[in-house]
């Protein structure tokens, strides 16, 4: 138990942050697995919103502090290879 009144501040800063953290990674596996999900199917229009969709929170939890940048970039790099896997020569990528 904290014994410091910083310390029972810190204790309970870190309840609210462990939450929204974990919200945000729970959100960002359920993005990933639709991702998957469309690169599997093959379906080039939901994979694009899916990636897109994915990028997107995978900035917003680097801006929050709850991903490493190069961990996000990393995944964002994935993504886009799934999408550049599925397209054809008819359909030239957006960069």
């Amino acid at each position: 138990m904290a014994n410091t009144k910083s310390a029972i501040k810190a204790a309970r800063k870190t309840v609210r942050l462990t939450a929204r953290n974990k919200a945000t990674k729970t959100r960002l596996k359920t993005l990933h697995k639709k991702l998957d999900a469309a690169a599997k199917a093959g379906d080039s229009v939901a994979l694009k919103t899916a990636a897109s969709s994915y990028t997107s929170a995978m900035d917003k939890a680097v801006k929050s502090g709850v991903v490493h940048r190069n961990a996000a970039n990393r995944a964002k790099s994935h993504a886009a290879l799934k999408i550049k896997g599925t397209a054809t020569a008819a359909e030239p990528l957006a960069a």
